[in-house]
């Protein structure tokens, strides 16, 4: 069922170290399944991860960079992690600020392409 596939995709980017929060969004901005830590307004985190990605795609195409993967937002108190997760979907993560982000990364990219590969 992909409600259980999702919700599998969902714990395992929350075993991440450093992992706050996070969303599996579809390409058009829906949120299929989540772990948020705090109130936030769902509908307009996943159209806007959406919009992140797919801008930064464009700006990568204009300049013919097509190795793309994610896009990272720092901020003071943690950072936003956007990656796709094939044709349908999209990976979004909040992640702590003391945390290694190259290994988050990694590990988060991973489950993505097995997202892509799955749905």
């Amino acid at each position: 069922m992909l409600k259980d596939k999702i919700s599998n995709f969902v714990e395992n980017i929350r075993s991440v170290d450093g992992v706050r929060a996070c969303a599996v969004v579809s390409r058009d901005g829906i949120v299929a399944g989540k772990y948020f830590d705090s109130e936030l307004n769902e509908p307009w985190f996943g159209a806007l991860t959406a919009t992140i990605l797919a801008s930064a795609e464009s700006a990568a195409n204009i300049i013919k960079m097509h190795s793309m993967d994610s896009v990272t937002i720092r901020g003071y108190t943690g950072s936003i992690m956007v990656m796709g997760a094939g044709e349908h979907f999209l990976v979004a993560v909040i992640l702590n600020n003391h945390e290694d982000h190259a290994k988050a990364h990694d590990q988060i990219l991973s489950i993505a392409k097995k997202i892509g590969e799955v749905m």
